[in-house]
């Protein structure tokens, strides 16, 4: 599952990783808007030698000032968690949030510095004027082997946000899910949230398994 989600999970969450500011990028159409942010993050990671280097600090910039405004990360983690995230406290919630976020940060990084010549082809988007939540199907092309690639992003009054990718029939929510509520399940939020911050330490520390 890993080598699955690594170029696309950061194709996706880090697409809004450009120079450019949140109002360069027209957001009241999801496919345009993927279109436009895809071609930006290939030419920033590109021109960028520390997210190619892998770069934890230069990532977590990226991400907290530019990835925030685009996606939804916290309705990711909610539809993670599903009815268990009503159970935590706001303050579980917003720690849960942030280490998970960390956790993908840390677990994928390395996928940046792999970005060379890799292509993105969109399909037709097929949506209603009234959808509010719709998905943007792609084929990134990587050495010639096509990988495909699904966006989901709804509709707010700030404009389209991503919320949860596919990749290969792989839905990122889906893929966390189960071990999400198993934590919770034999340790409860606290076992989760703990579980999240130790992952990330190992990460951090490079004794990850």
């Amino acid at each position: 599952m890993k080598k699955l989600l690594l170029l696309p999970l950061f194709a996706v969450f880090m697409a809004f990783c450009n120079g450019a500011s949140a109002q360069a990028v027209d957001t009241s159409n999801p496919d345009v808007m993927m279109k436009t942010v895809t071609q930006q993050v290939l030419d920033q990671i590109k021109a960028d030698k520390q997210i190619q280097s892998g770069s934890i600090t230069r990532i977590t910039e990226l991400v907290n000032e530019k990835i925030l405004p685009y996606t939804d990360f916290t309705r990711t983690t909610r539809l993670v968690m599903g009815r268990n995230w009503n159970t935590a406290t706001p303050q579980q919630q917003k720690e849960i949030v942030e280490q998970f976020k960390m956790l993908l940060i840390r677990t994928y990084s390395g996928a940046l510095a792999q970005v060379r010549d890799q292509q993105v082809q969109y399909k037709p988007f097929r949506a209603a004027p009234e959808d509010t939540d719709v998905v943007v199907r792609s084929v990134v092309i990587n050495n010639g082997s096509p990988i495909e690639l699904d966006y989901r992003l709804y509709k707010t009054q700030q404009g389209w946000k991503v919320y949860d990718i596919n990749v290969l029939g792989a839905w990122l929510i889906q893929a966390y899910q189960q071990q999400f509520n198993e934590q919770i399940s034999q340790h409860g939020v606290d076992g989760l949230l703990q579980f999240l911050t130790q992952r990330n330490q190992q990460l951090a520390s490079g004794k990850a398994s």
